[in-house]
């Protein structure tokens, strides 16, 4: 395989990277990375183990959070003028809560040619193996580091109906997950998979009040990097729910004047609703008092 080198200017290619096993990296990734005049890695030690496993001698630079910004105009400069740049990340999917935006950004800005050579994705291996609903999901990143702050974000998501998803670091997972369980129901369905593809590989499933209980009982379970994945709220019928408020707006005004058993009598009669459900939310209503 030969990089397209066609026209005079080079171009930037967003590489994927393996999650753990280095088996998981693809023919093409490997030639890209061989062949490229510049590699720009989220950590340059951590990519050296990647690149001497598969014997690529290709010149490594530093792209990061910290220097990205001033990094990314020398970089598409140097595309211009014909080279080709590699982009990859610590692991997986440059841009997924990892650096790259400001380069891509800027190349797309600049008329650069940007193409992606796919792979291994913590998100989407993770949801894969789930067995929770995964058209639609969102991908919420990494949530705040604060109690109060990862209270909000909860809060904030927690009558989505759609299946969402977050990364986790082993030394906040537990707060994460006791958060969770402050704000969303003990029984929320959700997954927990840590370590994947690697040798401690563990994927659970189950209600959150148990994830958070497995996690907190067995400190290898505290250990290694987190996708967190939550099921989406059910769905609430918003017309039951008016129906009921429209019930319990008419026997507060009946019970004011009668019993329990002729407020139901009476409302049944003027809404067509069931006398024995009635009933039951009268009783409920005045029990409540």
């Amino acid at each position: 395989m030969q990089i397209d080198n066609a026209s005079e200017a080079g171009q930037l290619y967003v590489v994927a990277t393996p999650i753990g096993n280095l088996a998981d990296f693809s023919f093409r990734a490997v030639e890209i990375l061989q062949q490229a005049d510049l590699i720009a890695a989220e950590d340059t030690r951590h990519a050296r183990l990647l690149l001497q496993h598969y014997g690529i001698s290709t010149q490594v630079i530093s792209l990061h959070q910290h220097n990205e910004e001033k990094q990314a105009p020398s970089l598409i400069e140097k595309i211009k003028n014909g080279a080709t740049v590699a982009l990859i990340s610590d692991a997986g999917t440059p841009l997924l809560s990892d650096p790259g935006m400001p380069l891509v950004k800027l190349a797309r800005e600049q008329g650069v040619k940007v193409s992606p050579v796919p792979g291994s994705c913590a998100l989407i291996a993770a949801l894969s193996v789930s067995g929770l609903p995964v058209i639609p999901f969102s991908f919420e990143g990494f949530p705040p580091r604060s109690t109060s702050a990862r209270k909000r974000f909860f809060a904030a998501r927690e009558k989505v109906a759609w299946t969402w998803v977050f990364y986790e670091s082993s030394h906040r997972i537990q707060a994460s997950l006791d958060d969770m369980l402050a704000v969303l129901s003990p029984e929320r369905e959700c997954v927990i998979a840590r370590e994947l593809t690697k040798l401690h590989e563990t994927i659970i499933k189950g209600p959150l009040s148990s994830i958070s209980q497995q996690v907190d009982n067995n400190p290898n379970m505290r250990k290694g990097e987190f996708v967190v994945i939550v099921a989406g709220a059910e769905a609430v019928d918003e017309e039951s729910e008016q129906t009921q408020q429209d019930d319990e707006a008419l026997l507060a005004v009946l019970l004011s004047e009668c019993s329990v058993k002729t407020a139901a009598t009476l409302a049944a009669k003027i809404t067509g609703h069931r006398k024995k459900n009635l009933y039951q939310l009268a009783l409920q209503m005045t029990e409540g008092k």
